[in-house]
């Protein structure tokens, strides 16, 4: 399992938010490095499934996502948890590959 995956399952309170936030920052440049060395084609997302690469993009991506499964995807198997930090979470976790 990857540390972004840990992370975001570990996030209860805004200290496990805040890690989150620099694995997720991590996996990023990771993204990035790699990209550098093996770009990806323009029809696919960048490495480490990263499809939204600019903060424009990414906060849109989060903002749509945050919208549509507000009350729940049945599709994706998806509920909204009770936890404010872990939804945070969720919704900047799903930012970097929705579309």
């Amino acid at each position: 399992m990857d540390q972004l995956y840990i992370a975001l399952e570990a996030v209860c309170d805004e200290e496990t938010l805040l890690r989150f936030l620099v694995a997720l920052r991590d996996d990023r440049e990771a993204s990035i490095a790699q990209e550098k060395l093996a770009p990806s084609s323009l029809w696919e997302a960048d490495a480490l499934e990263w499809e939204n690469t600019t903060i424009e993009r990414f906060l849109d991506a989060a903002v749509q996502w945050a919208r549509s499964s507000k009350n729940g995807l049945s599709l994706a198997d998806y509920t909204p948890p009770e936890n404010s930090w872990r939804r945070c979470a969720d919704i900047l976790f799903v930012a970097k590959s929705y579309e």
